[in-house]
């Protein structure tokens, strides 16, 4: 058979591509509004300038992303949430790892789930955006399942951008002037007395990346809204509440050994299960967060800190 150079030259274009699309990031949506899961990348090695921005622009987009079957201990953790941003300490209220101080263990029985009551239970109860009471929450949050139940024990998130567009133009341009303030619930005690922190932030936020508007109103840490009656602000929050968690703008997520869920703090509001306390399987996760900016409104007027200091990279 003769040689032919232009033969040879397309077949060694074409491996070239097909090597390409082989190492490309895979981006697969996972529902309408919000969680996609991210294939083909092993996030436990150094990434790639291009891995690390399509792993952002998939977060930006899809504002929950999850990985698989990835092999990942504290340090490399650190090292993969370091490719997005500075690094907080792992809560600044309930501290961190003492030799990573970065991590924050998310264990069944933590200090933060210690509640001796059993308050009523609402459509939002336990739904939150992480650390709202600072003056500038972190702007996304990692966490990875280390031990994993069998069954049970998955998280939701709901996206707060879609939630925002549902509402009326009416509704919309009312909140848009508002604020509210958010500080950690009381059922925290001793915890939160030594390292008060309040803030105010606007209820719709502009998104610092892609320009959103955000309905801004974690359950867990908004406690009024300012300049309301007590009772005008209880009625608007619930409404709120209610509205931001309805089931089109969420995603429910099982859990697996070696998965990873990856989420835009700034657009989302997550859901902690509870159904793991009926069972005696054990559940241990770790999480990094990134710090954030200080959430600005659509008047373009920024947050009020009332207490605490900004979260700072460790």
């Amino acid at each position: 058979m003769t040689y032919n150079p232009a033969i040879a030259i397309f077949f060694w274009v074409l491996g070239i591509a097909i090597k390409k699309v082989d190492t490309m990031v895979r981006v697969i949506p996972l529902s309408v509004h919000i969680g996609a899961q991210i294939d083909n990348v092993d996030i436990s090695r150094p990434l790639q300038p291009q891995e690390v921005q399509d792993i952002r622009a998939a977060l930006l987009k899809w504002k929950v992303i999850f990985f698989r079957d990835q092999n990942l201990d504290h340090q490399k953790q650190i090292n993969f949430a370091r490719n997005f941003g500075e690094l907080t300490p792992g809560h600044v209220v309930f501290g961190g790892d003492d030799q990573y101080p970065e991590i924050y263990s998310v264990a069944k029985f933590r200090a933060a789930n210690s509640n001796p009551t059993t308050p009523a239970l609402r459509p939002w109860s336990g739904w939150h955006t992480d650390i709202t009471a600072a003056i500038n929450p972190p702007s996304a949050s990692i966490l990875r399942g280390d031990i994993v139940p069998p069954y049970g024990g998955d998280t939701q998130w709901t996206n707060l951008a879609a939630a925002y567009n549902a509402l009326s133009s009416a509704l919309q341009c009312f909140l848009e002037g508002l604020k509210g303030r958010h500080s950690f619930p009381t059922k925290y005690g001793e915890f939160v007395d030594s390292n008060m922190i309040i803030s105010n932030h606007p209820l719709v936020r502009v998104h610092p990346e892609t320009g959103e508007r955000v309905l801004y109103v974690s359950p867990g840490f908004l406690k009024s809204i300012v300049g309301l009656a007590p009772q005008e602000s209880i009625k608007i929050q619930e409404m709120l509440w209610e509205h931001a968690v309805r089931p089109e703008f969420t995603i429910r997520f099982k859990w697996e050994p070696g998965s990873v869920a990856f989420w835009d703090n700034r657009s989302t509001a997550h859901l902690a299960p509870r159904d793991i306390y009926d069972v005696d399987f054990e559940r241990q996760f770790y999480r990094v967060t990134l710090v954030g900016d200080v959430p600005v409104g659509v008047d373009g007027q920024p947050s009020e800190s009332i207490e605490g200091d900004m979260i700072v990279s460790v």
